[in-house]
């Protein structure tokens, strides 16, 4: 059969999505690219705010018009899945199967009947990647346990549960095999795994085992929560010859009122004490987070202390979202209070002293060398496309822009490039050697 498949959302989501294709893969099925010529459309759907809830809704209403193609399935998947189970099966008859996060180890199972074609179990030397063939996220561990007030993914995945590390390192070797160079390390919170499992940390384990497999250049991690940021986390960051310098640390709020409010641990003050920790550690720590705006009764003065703490710290990279009311979520009992107007307002009052900060940080690398990995080629302005280790795969955080007049760069490989120009976001520069 023809498998047409739509993956929306986080890396955790193209996780999952990466699993269900190779289950399909593995039973001598084909996945096409058209979704005219599929004759079974998977939809794996994300349900974590509202914006995101909307886009699955549109896609899975686009996707069944394909139904008057040769489109015989319609399954949707995910989050949206999970979180509104009966409501989609009363309101989206064209659907033929909705299939929970919870059913996804009976997969096989559920397909065979489904489909009626018998599905096996796959191994994981089957496993494929929707990735660039250098790139693979990681999974490693399931759920959260931080319970924040606005946050619905407790709802949807439950509560935190590690995976084994003999399971991760088996399948961190696979990729590598596989020609992988960057791995991403992934879960709703990296930095507390393991911690469910003895109420300690082990993630700077599972960094020592994975820093010797043969064949990584580059391992990042991605969702750091700020407080679990701890000592020998950061030795072992500092001492491993692959695990970048990366500090992915979502903080939401730069008032420590609202990260009360918002129920995160910690203040405003750990956050600027950890900082410093790291930039004491790292020569060139790269410093990404994530702010929320307009939390019900954020005031103009917890606003300006958001703006405060992006001066003082000056992260390399920021992302900044509105409040999104979601319910069965501890926010859901407040008043959504906060105007569309004004909360546009203070977000786009953000990104610009972002902007301004990231143009000044940019401004530094100029005549340095940074190591790229190049992935793309603009044949019409003759530069290629790569990255260093200030961006991850995720496409937010810019892109260095190369010139190369004397060979050809090869994608998936790394190169030593001397940075001649700086934008806000993006970095330009020319090939000094391999």
């Amino acid at each position: 059969m023809k498998f047409g498949f739509v993956s929306l959302g986080c890396s955790k989501n193209l996780s999952d999505s990466e699993r269900v294709m190779s289950l399909i893969l593995a039973n001598d099925h084909q996945l096409v690219d058209d979704p005219k010529k599929a004759e079974v459309i998977i939809i794996n759907t994300c349900g974590f705010i509202n914006s995101a809830k909307e886009e699955s809704i549109n896609t899975i209403l686009e996707m069944a018009e394909h139904k008057q193609d040769k489109c015989r399935y319609l399954v949707v998947i995910g989050c949206l899945v999970q979180r509104y189970l009966s409501d989609l099966k009363n309101s989206l008859p064209e659907v033929d199967r909705f299939i929970t996060i919870d059913e996804y180890d009976d997969l096989p199972r559920i397909f065979t009947q489904l489909f009626e074609q018998d599905f096996h179990h796959y191994g994981k030397a089957q496993r494929v990647y929707a990735t660039k063939p250098w790139i693979a996220y990681l999974k490693i561990a399931e759920g959260c346990n931080n319970r924040c007030s606005y946050c619905a993914i407790p709802l949807i995945r439950g509560s935190y549960r590690s995976i084994s590390s003999d399971i991760i390192i088996e399948e961190a070797k696979m990729m590598a095999l596989k020609g992988v160079k960057e791995l991403v390390l992934i879960a709703q919170d990296t930095t507390y795994y393991g911690y469910d499992i003895d109420q300690k940390y082990h993630l700077h384990e599972l960094l020592k085992e994975l820093d010797k497999i043969e064949g990584f250049v580059w391992i990042r991690i991605l969702y750091m929560y700020p407080d679990e940021i701890y000592p020998e986390l950061i030795k072992t960051m500092k001492t491993s010859s692959k695990v970048l310098p990366y500090f992915d640390i979502p903080i939401q709020h730069g008032s420590d009122r609202m990260l009360k409010a918002m129920n995160r641990r910690g203040s405003v003050s750990d956050i600027m004490n950890m900082i410093s920790i790291i930039r004491n550690t790292f020569a060139q720590p790269v410093l990404r987070t994530t702010l929320i705006v307009g939390y019900p009764n954020e005031k103009d003065s917890d606003h300006v202390d958001s703006l405060e703490l992006i001066k003082k710290i000056g992260w390399d990279r920021l992302g900044a979202f509105t409040y999104s009311h979601e319910e069965d979520t501890p926010a859901y009992d407040l008043d959504d209070n906060i105007e569309d107007g004004l909360k546009q307002k203070r977000l786009d009052e953000i990104m610009r002293l972002q902007q301004e900060v990231v143009a000044k940080n940019n401004q530094r690398l100029i005549n340095t060398h940074l190591q790229v990995l190049i992935e793309d080629h603009d044949q019409i302005k003759d530069y290629y496309r790569g990255r260093s280790i200030y961006s991850a795969p995720d496409g937010v955080d810019g892109i260095v822009y190369v010139r190369s007049d004397d060979k050809a760069l090869k994608f998936g490989e790394f190169y030593l490039v001397r940075i001649t120009e700086a934008s806000a976001y993006d970095l330009k520069g020319y090939i000094v050697d391999n």
